[in-house]
């Protein structure tokens, strides 16, 4: 089993790539056959998988997110912002964990799945774990 911790500074809405740092990890491990979790301890924040092909569908992701839950100042969770209430119903509807396959020492992913890291409430300093699991 291995474990690495990542950094990443965010700004509000960003959508930023963890793809290449989690299949370098992937490689460096040395497993040939196993599971990989990625994971971030954040409540403002979550994780997914989408296309790469065109940036402007990072875009259309938080555009929709927000669609889907807008700021706004009726949550009845006040502790912070209304920015912060969102980012946290945003969260729990993405979700941050997510389990991949390793197989001969790569990660499964189709030809145009990215990993990537979603902000709501940046600008902020985040981080993620990566863990390893050989078969």
């Amino acid at each position: 089993m291995m474990l690495k911790n990542f950094k990443i500074k965010t700004e509000l809405n960003d959508v930023v790539s963890l793809t290449d740092d989690i299949k370098e990890f992937v490689r460096e491990s040395g497993v040939k056959s196993g599971i990989c979790v990625v994971y971030t301890p954040h409540t403002t924040a979550g994780l997914t998988v989408t296309s790469f092909w065109d940036p402007k569908g990072f875009e259309d992701l938080q555009d929709e997110i927000c669609r889907i839950v807008p700021t706004r100042i009726d949550f009845k969770h006040q502790h912070d912002t209304p920015q912060d209430a969102a980012g946290h119903v945003k969260s729990s509807l993405l979700g941050v964990s997510m389990t991949f396959i390793i197989n001969e020492g790569e990660l499964l992913a189709g030809h145009s799945q990215g990993i990537y890291f979603v902000e709501f409430d940046g600008p902020r300093n985040r981080e993620y774990f990566v863990k390893i699991y050989a078969d």
